[in-house]
């Protein structure tokens, strides 16, 4: 769990670190798609780390009270949570979408 924060923060922290270098207008036509695989990376991070969360609590982590809440809580609202900021197939799709304006016109695949 601890080496998927990691990744996701040094991520996180050099898309940060490009944004404040950038202007808008590239930010928007360069970093769009990567911000958009970052935002789903996280969210399915997210919910195998509440998932891992779970099994390491056993019993406790399913209960809403005592030991387990914030664990039981975790894990019922991070669905909802990864769909606040688009639904994980529509960001990969713009991801990918945005890749494929960078290939050049007559590049083999």
């Amino acid at each position: 769990m601890i080496a998927r924060v990691e990744a996701g923060q040094n991520w996180l922290e050099s898309v940060t670190h490009q944004m404040n270098n950038m202007s808008y207008k590239d930010v928007s036509s360069k970093l769009a798609g990567q911000i958009a695989f970052l935002k789903m990376y996280l969210t399915q991070n997210a919910q195998e780390t509440a998932r891992d969360a779970v099994q390491i609590f056993g019993g406790r982590g399913i209960t809403r009270t005592g030991m387990g809440r914030f664990i039981e809580h975790y894990h019922r609202t991070i669905t909802f949570d990864s769909l606040l900021g688009g639904a994980e197939d529509v960001l990969g799709d713009l991801g990918v979408r945005q890749a494929m304006r960078k290939i050049p016109a007559g590049a083999r695949l």
